[in-house]
């Protein structure tokens, strides 16, 4: 298919103008000369791209079609849906100077190479591969980044060889830096030859196979220091009849419907003696009933180390609750733990939880007890009718006395006067359209400056580090890193985190933070930009551009714009922004002190410390 010939989606045009889908539609219900369609269904049209290119163009709705949209749509253009993993595969391994054009049409790549010459070829792949993944979101179960570095640092700071034997698109193994090698499987070819591109652009070391790895494991006799996986989840047909007589099966035969507890015992028949497996598990297989066998051997004998509890909807492509399995294969050195270390995290807590991880590492028979928090729970607690091994059942909360509760009272009610005084006041004025530039237009005439980070190592020295969790919660963190990947975040620096359809845009104020894995730092000339206008405005409209369809899953700071207004202007909605900012804080706090006083009212009712007032 010519350039000429190629087509797009409604979704297609949204990405092309950075707008939402909702725009798209307006467009096409608002403007007479809209192009009709060439394609498509009633419900999902298609539309010549060369028609919707000049439309977009005329109505000043975009400047130019980037380069990246049009290589996508060329790529779009070139095969069928089902093969458009195949195409995007194959496009990659050609910016590695593998192979020859087979798939791929002359004019999409000519386009690729032009792009790649302007903005390198790691980023041309990264392109490819986030684009592939976005499309293909609601297909693709792939591991969320921040879940990702969790489990990788619960997995171990010396592990030297990694098996992800369900790696998608590679997320999981390409965050394994620092590692001498990991070895993947995936069941399709086109993902498995995407998931080598991704580990090879994060400069890891390793291969990834295709095939079944429970019908035909790619890497037989080979074993490893840890396995990280997110394994799919409730399975039906994933070879029970068949393989009734595997000798994997050291715990007990999986159930049919308990696919999960197949993968466990793959990955521990993987490991060396001793190593670690880190496992997203639907929370179900923590209790369903057909699993009470294989999790009561699996307990007896030392192999569940710790389950952790995640927040619900954190696992994109899934509606179920997850937690996080940790084992170990026992090492016949006589260590087998009395407790399980049985937690509840959400990306605020994870490095604390690592820490509770290594204490328990460190001392397996050590008795933690945070409540609402951690517990290490005796193994013989667990080894009952249920064999339950859901942490909620078991981590408790805190024990909030009558006497508490008057301080938890009066604490939320202080915080509700602070939040009456921070409500921010508006003028209601006329709805218009500011005159917007991008930020790779500021950036090109020195406005600002952009600094992105990529995941790093720790290695002990404990110094500030301004995270995503921190930054959508609130505050910094102590964390770990290496020296020479040090980004220091300076008062004034705007620092932007993404996770699904949410981005926290945060204004620096401190000194001596470095900057956390995978955030964005935009760096204000404060002579020319306001810091706290461009925060509000970056944030606030990358969200309206991102959709609620898709959500964001990945935030592409030049491809973000803000209002072109004087600095004195700037200033007066900067100082707005800042108020705002400061309102959210606070009714963070507020949700918080609130259910705390709730919790310590129904448990003193209950436990007695607390007594209705008189009639």
């Amino acid at each position: 298919m010519g350039e000429d010939e190629a087509t797009v989606t409604s979704a297609d045009i949204a990405r092309m103008a950075d707008v939402g889908r909702a725009a798209v539609s307006n467009w096409r219900r608002r403007h007479e000369d809209f192009p009709e369609p060439v394609g498509g269904t009633a419900t999902s049209p298609t539309f010549s791209l060369k028609d919707v290119e000049a439309w977009l163009l005329g109505q000043g709705k975009v400047e130019h079609l980037p380069l990246r949209e049009r290589v996508w749509q060329q790529i779009r253009a070139a095969t069928e849906e089902i093969r458009l993993g195949e195409v995007t595969a194959e496009a990659t391994e050609l910016l590695r100077g593998h192979g020859k054009p087979r798939l791929v049409p002359r004019p999409a790549w000519k386009l690729i190479k032009e792009y790649a010459e302007e903005e390198g070829t790691a980023e041309a792949t990264r392109f490819l591969l986030d684009r592939y993944a976005d499309v293909h979101s609601r297909r693709l179960a792939e591991t969320p980044a921040e879940v990702a570095d969790f489990m990788v640092k619960l997995a171990g700071q010396d592990v030297r060889t990694v098996l992800d034997p369900a790696c998608g698109l590679g997320m999981l193994l390409a965050a394994m830096g620092g590692t001498e090698r990991v070895y993947g499987q995936e069941y399709e070819d086109a993902l498995a030859r995407l998931a080598q591109a991704r580990i090879a652009l994060a400069g890891v070391e390793g291969e990834v196979r295709t095939g079944d790895s429970l019908r035909q494991d790619a890497w037989p006799g080979v074993t490893v220091d840890a396995v990280v996986c997110h394994p799919p989840f409730n399975e039906r047909n994933w070879g029970y009849d068949e393989l009734a007589s595997d000798p994997r099966w050291e715990y007990g035969l999986p159930p049919k419907s308990e696919s999960e507890l197949a993968w466990v015992q793959h990955a521990l028949a993987h490991l060396n003696p001793g190593g670690v497996a880190v496992m997203l598990m639907p929370a179900i297989a923590a209790n369903r009933r057909s699993g009470r066998r294989i999790r009561s051997n699996l307990l007896r004998r030392g192999a569940i180390q710790a389950v952790i509890g995640l927040p619900p909807k954190i696992a994109p492509g899934t509606g179920l609750p997850v937690h996080i399995w940790v084992l170990r294969r026992p090492a016949g050195d006589g260590r087998t733990p009395s407790r399980v270390l049985m937690s509840e995290a959400e990306p605020a807590t994870f490095d604390t939880i690592v820490e509770r991880w290594r204490e328990f590492q460190a001392d397996p028979d050590r008795e933690i007890d945070r409540p609402g928090e951690s517990r290490t729970v005796p193994i013989i607690e667990l080894i009952d009718e249920d064999i339950d091994v859901t942490p909620a059942r078991h981590v408790g909360v805190a024990d909030r006395a009558a006497g508490d509760y008057l301080s938890f009272r009066d604490e939320f009610l202080g915080r509700l006067q602070r939040l009456a005084a921070l409500v921010p006041a508006a003028v209601p004025g006329k709805a218009r359209e500011m005159p917007m530039v991008p930020l790779s237009e500021l950036e090109r005439t020195g406005a600002l400056t952009i600094h992105q980070s990529g995941r790093y190592d720790v290695d002990g020295s404990g110094e500030p580090v301004l995270d995503a969790g921190r930054l959508f919660a609130g505050g910094p963190v102590q964390a770990r890193t290496r020296p020479e990947n040090r980004i220091l975040v300076e008062p004034g620096d705007v620092v932007i985190a993404t996770r699904d359809r949410e981005i926290a845009a945060r204004v620096v104020e401190e000194t001596g933070l470095l900057l956390g894995p995978r955030l964005t730092l935009i760096r204000p000339d404060p002579d020319r930009l306001d810091p706290y206008f461009l925060a509000g405005f970056v944030r606030t409209l990358s969200v309206a551009a991102g959709g609620t369809q898709s959500g964001l899953t990945r935030f592409e700071p030049r491809r973000a714009q803000v209002p072109r207004l004087p600095l004195k202007d700037q200033h007066r909605y900067g100082e707005m922004f800042r108020n705002l900012f400061a309102f959210e804080a606070e009714l963070r706090e507020v949700n918080g002190s609130g259910l705390t006083a709730a919790a310590s009212v129904a448990l003193g009712l209950a436990s007695g410390t607390l007594t209705p007032p008189p009639a």
